[in-house]
């Protein structure tokens, strides 16, 4: 079974019955152009193929103010913890970076929702203009698990630190690899698979190729559009 919505995340989730989703696997927008470095300013942008984050999503620019975003992720995640029963989970992707000198982690986002373990994607690296501190080669994932939740037989010998190629030749600025979704929906037994910020369809795809049901929403349009023919096809195959 293959849900794919066109809107608002918050609106569209409201609308679905608590409980009916086993595992949210999902990588939000990270607001990388708030930021107090020069990367995504001066036109060198990161990790991005053609520095793409330069101009944001088509629907947004990725630049909230750092509260509001931290209040619009926390809502999110929110939302996801009623969808999900007693045994389910949530993988949250994001990304660390260095604020004004100092680490800033997504602490302020999950604070109070049980996290359960970090996970390392250790990925190859991408640029740093900063000689301040090392060219960042990881993301972290966040798994977030209801009070019942447990890993797959013989899931637990992945280890928490995976090492997986960043996503290459999709049509998305920020993009995350299909072998990282399917390593975190595989570990778990959970049947039907929620992506909030679906994107260019990655979870989707993933789903198709393990046999889970699946429940996207993205609100921009022309990445929707290409996300439903990017699980189409997968299905295809």
């Amino acid at each position: 079974m293959m849900q794919l919505i066109h809107g608002d995340c918050l609106e569209e989730m409201a609308k679905l019955e608590t409980g009916s989703v086993d595992v949210v696997m999902t990588s939000p927008p990270y607001n990388l152009r708030n930021s107090s470095g020069n990367g995504m300013k001066d036109g060198r942008g990161g990790k991005w193929p053609n520095a793409a984050l330069l101009n944001g999503y088509n629907t947004g620019d990725d630049n909230m103010p750092h509260g509001e975003y931290v209040k619009w992720q926390r809502e999110v995640l929110g939302e996801c913890m009623r969808l999900l029963p007693e045994n389910g989970v949530i993988f949250y992707n994001h990304k660390w970076r260095v604020q004004k000198g100092l680490l800033q982690t997504r602490d302020d986002i999950v604070s109070g929702f049980p996290v359960r373990q970090v996970i390392i994607w250790q990925r190859s690296g991408g640029f740093n203009f900063n000689p301040g501190y090392f060219v960042p080669t990881y993301e972290v994932v966040y798994m977030i698990a209801k009070p019942k939740f447990r890993l797959a037989d013989k899931a637990n010998a992945y280890g928490d630190v995976w090492k997986i190629d960043q996503a290459r030749g999709i049509n998305h600025p920020a993009p995350f690899p299909v072998e990282l979704a399917e390593r975190a929906i595989s570990a778990t037994d959970g049947e039907t698979v929620l992506d909030p910020f679906m994107g260019s369809g990655t979870t989707g795809v993933a789903c198709v190729n393990l046999g889970r049901n699946f429940v996207g929403i993205e609100l921009d349009e022309a990445y929707f559009n290409a996300a439903k023919r990017r699980i189409e096809e997968a299905n295809e195959m």
